[in-house]
């Protein structure tokens, strides 16, 4: 009579490796007390979501506090639904957001002790582990086609019993290892199934890091751990992998909670520790006034794609994320005016359990901030990446003079409250337009808001001769107090004061005569600081329009 060690054998005829040998292979990492291990572990189907992102970043933030170890495992088990080059776009795309591993995969190759860190070719070691659970009784071939599990399903469903491959009705559970021999041996296809020893009717209880202790339903399911193409399910593969890879912490979208019970009889059933478990809540959005999980098809902000494109910062996508997963983390920002996000201690029991609801308007609320305060030796060179590929135009106007580029996006950054004109890299071009001469004589073709008050004589002999009698190159006092004079001597109020006094006395105060330079250079009545486009326009260019515009008046 066979035994499950034959049985074993004849299944994995060509695995001769142990779980002693795995456990001598990677052996407990020599981390500082309290350092974590995380790891993000995406597949390969598809595009970075949001949500994922959101998760990668918790992931990323606790073990670099913690001074412990971020991985990046690749779980392609799933081989059907894998896509060509969505992992390499994933890794880019976390980069750009400075979501770097310490260890893992990565487009180069792996990194690390730990590896390999692809699920699809770590198949030996998983053997390694089925084959001993078949040894000792813990897992079994399973050899049910898939017309056997439909009507079973139909039986289930017809007699109202909980559907699913458990007790009973996990029929090939209780053949014998002879019968189980004699199959394989026949050809007959299998898969291998672990065999649950829990019972559904009974609760265990699990420490969530965020949700505090939860109540589940034991897991009797017989569920498959390797598949009949030689690669394990999710279930089983990540239990293996966090073990053998030492996670101490795992973060997953709450989605994954009912599955736990799953897991954790898997670690039982090895004699393994099992991680400590943080179930993220999903991000949702408001839709006719429900709230609702982001949605692939019908949201394009559910993609990190479409803040890459719209030019939204990353860092303002992070700081914004950060806002969702920490209560306290817009009291701190109060206080860190730099926004440094690696200033800030993540605490996971200060995150809400509700599902946080995507604003787009905070979201522009912190990146116009993140924008506001970096200066142009570091913005340039984003701003050009992002329109090189986004926005030709945009970019050739970088390219063709950088250094006048730089000093536009850096007006006004040198103030305690700089200004907060841009959310995004797409922003930039259409608030900058009136630079360039070329954008100029397009913006003058459209009525100007000049002062409704004032006569075309009047507006006219402002800008000639604020143009003959303009300073340059002096600083903004200087400038200013001269600007002043020359108002005065056109019939402005040096101050609102006496304006106010004798309005019938002047054509205005002197921010209605600053304002019709403010028209003439930019179009428009909101703009920068004044002597900052002056500096940076130059004599010559603000001369000419001054100048030309003054005869345009009065055309």
């Amino acid at each position: 009579m066979a035994n499950t060690n034959d049985l074993a054998e004849l299944l994995f005829p060509e695995v001769t490796g142990t779980i002693e040998d795995l456990e001598k292979r990677y052996p407990p990492r020599n981390l500082p007390i309290g350092a974590e291990v995380t790891r993000f572990a995406p597949s390969p189907t598809g595009f970075l979501h949001t949500g994922s992102l959101f998760t990668a970043m918790i992931a990323h933030t606790i073990a670099h506090d913690s001074h412990g170890i971020y991985m990046f495992r690749l779980e392609d088990t799933d081989t059907k639904r894998t896509i060509a080059g969505s992992a390499e776009e994933l890794i880019e795309q976390l980069k750009v957001f400075g979501i770097v591993a310490d260890e893992g995969y990565f487009i180069t190759g792996d990194k690390g002790e730990y590896g390999p860190y692809q699920q699809s070719v770590r198949a030996d070691i998983y053997k390694i582990v089925i084959k001993e659970l078949v040894r000792r009784g813990l897992a079994y071939p399973d050899f049910a086609t898939s017309e056997d599990l439909a009507k079973l399903r139909e039986f289930q469903e017809a007699n109202k019993i909980i559907p699913g491959y458990y007790g009973k009705y996990a029929r090939d559970r209780s053949l014998s290892v002879d019968e189980e021999i004699k199959k394989i041996r026949a050809k007959t296809p299998w898969v291998i199934r672990f065999k649950s020893h829990g019972d559904h009717e009974k609760k265990i209880t699990f420490h969530d890091e965020i949700r505090g202790d939860i109540d589940l339903a034991d897991n009797d399911v017989d569920i498959v751990i390797y598949k009949a193409d030689g690669l394990p399910t999710y279930h089983f593969a990540h239990v293996v992998d966090d073990h053998f890879m030492r996670t101490t912490l795992v973060t997953r979208g709450e989605e994954w909670i009912p599955s736990t019970p799953i897991h954790l009889e898997l670690f039982r059933a090895l004699g393994w520790k099992a991680p400590k478990y943080a179930h993220l809540p999903v991000i949702m959005k408001l839709d006719h006034g429900n709230k609702r999980k982001l949605s692939k098809r019908k949201d394009p902000e559910a993609a990190v794609s479409y803040f890459l494109k719209q030019g939204y910062p990353p860092m303002g996508v992070l700081v914004y994320l950060m806002s969702i997963a920490n209560s306290n983390f817009e009291e701190w920002t109060i206080e860190n005016r730099t926004l440094d996000l690696s200033k800030f201690h993540y605490d996971l029991s200060k995150m809400s359990l509700d599902g946080a609801l995507f604003d787009e308007d905070k979201l522009v609320y912190f990146c116009k901030e993140v924008l506001a305060k970096e200066r142009k030796e570091t913005l340039l060179p984003k701003v050009s990446e992002w329109s090189k590929e986004f926005d030709s135009e945009l970019y050739k106007k970088i390219e063709d003079d950088p250094l006048y580029f730089g000093k536009i996006l850096d007006i006004e950054k040198d103030r305690p409250n700089p200004r907060k004109d841009y959310a995004k890299y797409s922003d930039i071009a259409p608030a900058t337009r009136f630079f360039f001469d070329e954008e100029y004589e397009k913006l003058i073709q459209n009525p100007l808001p000049w002062n409704p008050n004032l006569t075309k004589e009047t507006i006219s002999e402002v800008l000639l001769t604020s143009a003959n009698k303009m300073l340059f190159g002096v600083d903004e006092p200087t400038w200013w107090n001269a600007l002043k004079e020359v108002a005065s001597s056109l019939g402005f109020a040096i101050n609102n004061r006496e304006y106010k006094a004798n309005p019938s006395a002047y054509h205005g105060n002197v921010s209605d005569f600053a304002e019709i330079i403010r028209i003439a250079l930019t179009t428009s009545k909101q703009s920068p600081n004044l002597h900052e486009i002056i500096e940076i326009l130059g004599e010559k260019r603000v001369k000419e329009r001054l100048l030309s515009l003054a005869k345009k008046v009065l055309a």
